[in-house]
């Protein structure tokens, strides 16, 4: 800290220097009125471009106190807000915001009436366009989400935190239960891919807080947790892959069995957490049954191009033109899963993406391609650990599932089912819902913050009678 505010004391005596040096070459002209710089203060809204039809809202607080220009970030689309500012500068019509939590930097110019500020958003390596503008009602840009459960609730919730001993961490989460002693039975849900908080945050929507609410109205202890490194929780999420996340929910089931109330214990995984959800039970014989919400029954390496193929489909693209992108990311997984050296795979990559993804992203993209998560996903099949369970098993699927392909996953789930001789696994494809188990028109990615709707209550009805049943 002492070097910190070192740097300071040196910037603080340049600054004055060049205000001296100004004034004195602007004292003739003091008579002219001047025009006083835009004002940097207040709400800024922007939205970067993703491509595939996303994009991703970013809101800037910006403050002046008496310690200079400060303030927080909202990724609104993502849940994430109050991310810290480290730096704000703006001097004339140029501004500088610095967010080093994120890796994240914007740099633009404000328009001539100051109601915008024009520039670039630069993050690992990344740029997109990013133009600000100042936002007056903050509340008007939450979207409306009318299956938000608000307190107080008729139950209880209790924010927790255990160990997973193996990896030295602890985990937070919530768990909710209903009034009484119980016995109960309990539920952990395990988030999809990415930085997921325990609600499974994503454009303002918290699936797994309504879900969570749902259950434990109807009689079931449930357990939701921050993914390791995020939100409460310890342990880096950067480089962790889906046998990490795996190891933290056995470290949940094994407090779930610690607490005198629950009887037994179920898992409820979405998406990536569908594909772990097997991969725990098969190893664990505490786990009573499992559903899988959008879950995967192939590898990734075949899951992905499918899923290119998908959204380019929803996007509108012609079915030649999203058989040619899947045929390019076919190409390029197979550099990933046909060499071992990392070095030699970086090189093909970075040779085979140039002219395909901009100069700007090229890095970024390799690095993703080559982190230890990636990898891991690209191997793994869940097919070997369903072939292993006979537990009750729930698949749930939406015909609209632009990321996880009914077509392709479903009949392999069963597949690997039937082979294993389960005789208790039920498959339910729901017409019309897309990836979040939405009422959706198209199943598009870029249709998720526009649905108000956050689960299909037909889902949520399916997912509580058959655990009842089971």
């Amino acid at each position: 800290m002492q070097g910190f505010r070192m740097t300071q004391d040196i910037l603080m005596t340049k600054r004055t220097l060049l205000i001296f040096a100004i004034l004195a070459c602007t004292l003739p002209l003091l008579a002219q009125p001047m025009a006083p710089p835009p004002d940097v203060q207040g709400d800024w809204l922007g939205s970067l471009t993703l491509g595939n039809g996303l994009s991703l809202r970013l809101l800037f607080h910006i403050q002046n106190t008496p310690g200079g220009l400060t303030g927080t970030m909202d990724s609104v689309d993502q849940g994430a807000r109050g991310i810290p500012i480290s730096s704000v500068a703006a001097q004339g019509g140029d501004v500088t915001i610095n967010v080093t939590a994120i890796g994240g930097v914007f740099v633009g110019k404000f328009s001539a009436d100051g109601s915008s500020i024009a520039g670039t958003w630069t993050q690992n390596a990344g740029r997109l366009p990013l133009t600000l503008s100042r936002v007056k009602d903050v509340a008007a840009i939450t979207a409306r989400r009318p299956q938000m459960p608000t307190k107080p609730y008729p139950y209880l919730a209790e924010d927790v935190t255990f160990e997973n001993k193996a990896a030295a961490i602890k985990l937070a989460g919530t768990i909710t239960h209903p009034n009484g002693k119980g016995p109960f039975t309990a539920i952990v849900l395990i988030s999809g891919s990415g930085p997921q908080n325990r609600d499974e945050e994503i454009m303002e929507h918290k699936p797994f807080l309504v879900l969570a609410d749902y259950l434990t109205r109807h009689g079931f202890e449930v357990l939701r947790v921050d993914k390791r490194g995020i939100g409460q929780s310890g342990g880096q999420f950067k480089g962790s892959t889906s046998a990490d996340f795996a190891a933290d929910a056995e470290a949940a089931v094994a407090f779930l069995k610690s607490r005198p109330e629950v009887a037994r214990i179920g898992l409820i995984g979405h998406s990536e957490g569908g594909g772990i959800a097997p991969m725990v039970a098969a190893r664990n014989k505490d786990v009573a049954f499992i559903v899988m919400l959008a879950g995967y029954g192939v590898s990734g390496a075949d899951l992905l191009p499918e899923q290119v193929r998908q959204i380019a489909l929803s996007s509108g693209a012609p079915e030649a033109g999203a058989e040619q992108a899947a045929a390019a990311q076919r190409d390029v997984l197979a550099i990933i899963t046909g060499e071992k050296d990392l070095d030699t795979i970086r090189r093909k990559l970075t040779d085979k993406l140039k002219g395909t993804v901009p100069e700007a992203q090229l890095e970024a993209t390799v690095n993703t391609m080559t982190s230890p998560w990636y990898r891991y996903f690209l191997a793994y099949n869940p097919a070997t650990d369903l072939a292993r369970l006979h537990i009750p098993v729930l698949a749930l699927n939406g015909q609209l599932d632009r990321q996880v392909a009914p077509a392709q996953n479903l009949p392999a789930i069963r597949k690997a089912l039937t082979d294993g001789d389960n005789k208790h696994f039920e498959i339910v494809e729901f017409p019309g819902l897309n990836h979040l188990f939405q009422t959706a028109k198209t199943g598009a990615v870029s249709e998720y913050a526009t649905i108000e709707e956050t689960i299909a209550p037909q889902v949520l009805d399916k997912i509580a009678t058959w655990i009842n049943a089971n």
